[in-house]
């Protein structure tokens, strides 16, 4: 094994995504070399990512790298990583809320953060979004268990519950709410909302594309003229919002909506890279719930008020995620809590050859 790079590292399940999790001080501090390793990793640039770990879809072919906390108000850091699977592209712009939801066991297991008996709070700096999220850990004599009684739509079974309260949510990738000022604009003649409340969204009615907002997640997948305008009206939402247009940039996420029809506030169909989520996003349900509070958007619109305090849920093609808005002192965008399950799946060392960075 002379030519192969043993890494650490600790495979986790997150909410409904699945991925790696590394400690900051085991991968290269620069960020190519970094991306490049992941790259080799995971397997990228076959639709298997047979040569890797990756699991072959954007939902297990993501990275989660914690280290010690670079800000004040936290006990540690979490970059997250989207690897993607066909291309060799790795992005860090968004984060992953679902992927959020390993690294409190993650950091209190790899001793970053001390466990006290009952519950372990982790605040949490995600260094995409420059944001803080309160983690509640499930800690009974002090030590990380994963189960429990809590299930979770899109995952079997059930498990220890996570708690992740988001009070930063607003301008998590552009400092406002509604980057562009408005509640609804046009985009090729389509009406649309660009909120940016946990990530930043374009927000689509489904029927106005000739969709319904029902359909199983692999059948829009396979929709090739649809993905190709969600991604087109991607890269003009994220000219207008300021962030940095790349074809490879997996934000700000266009979601299809339409009226709940399951007893819900709002349906969801949510596109990742190229595919669209089986499940949720954390992040992006956390958002569509404010959206949903926030009236004259069309998440509002389809949603009908949304008195405070109040458990918003996103029906998605597993089921629902259900959010918990609450007001906060002196007003503003509210505090949106969402129960979450993680659980470690495998421990040891990945293996990989050095990467050929002129091939990333």
């Amino acid at each position: 094994m002379d030519d192969l790079i043993r890494i650490p590292c600790v495979l986790m399940r997150g909410g409904t995504s699945k991925g790696p999790f590394f400690l900051d001080r085991d991968l290269p501090g620069d960020p190519d070399a970094r991306d490049a390793l992941l790259l080799e990793i995971m397997g990228s640039g076959h639709p298997l990512q047979i040569d890797g770990i990756g699991g072959g879809n954007p939902l297990t072919s993501k990275v989660a790298i914690v280290g010690p906390a670079s800000r004040a108000d936290a006990d540690v850091d979490y970059l997250f990583a989207q690897v993607t699977v066909g291309d060799r592209s790795v992005d860090t712009s968004p984060n992953c809320g679902n992927m959020l939801a390993g690294v409190g066991p993650f950091a209190i297991e790899a001793g970053l953060v001390a466990a006290t008996p009952g519950t372990t709070r982790v605040r949490i700096h995600n260094v995409n979004t420059r944001s803080v999220i309160e983690a509640r850990i499930a800690t009974p004599d002090a030590r990380v268990t994963y189960r429990g009684d809590a299930a979770i739509d899109g995952v079997p079974g059930t498990s220890a519950p996570v708690l992740l309260a988001f009070g930063e949510a607003a301008g998590a990738k552009t400092g406002r709410l509604l980057p562009t000022g408005a509640l609804i604009e046009t985009i090729e003649g389509i009406d649309v909302t660009l909120i940016d409340a946990a990530m930043p969204m374009v927000l689509v009615r489904a029927t106005d594309l000739g969709r319904t907002g029902y359909e199983p997640a692999e059948m829009l997948t396979a929709d090739a003229e649809l993905v190709e305008t969600l991604s087109r009206f991607r890269r003009e939402a994220a000219r207008r919002m300021g962030i940095l247009t790349n074809a490879d940039l997996v934000i700000p996420k266009p979601v299809l909506l339409a009226p709940a029809r399951a007893g819900g506030t709002l349906a969801a169909r949510y596109l990742m890279h190229r595919s669209f989520h089986t499940a949720l996003a954390t992040t992006g349900g956390v958002g569509l719930a404010i959206a949903a509070a926030t009236p004259g958007t069309l998440a509002a619109q389809l949603a009908g008020p949304v008195d405070l305090p109040q458990d918003v849920q996103i029906e998605h093609p597993s089921g629902r995620l259900h959010v918990r808005l609450e007001t906060r002192p002196g007003g503003g965008v509210p505090v949106a809590y969402v129960v979450r399950t993680a659980r470690r799946l495998f421990e040891g060392h990945v293996l990989v050859r050095a990467p050929d960075r002129t091939a990333a």
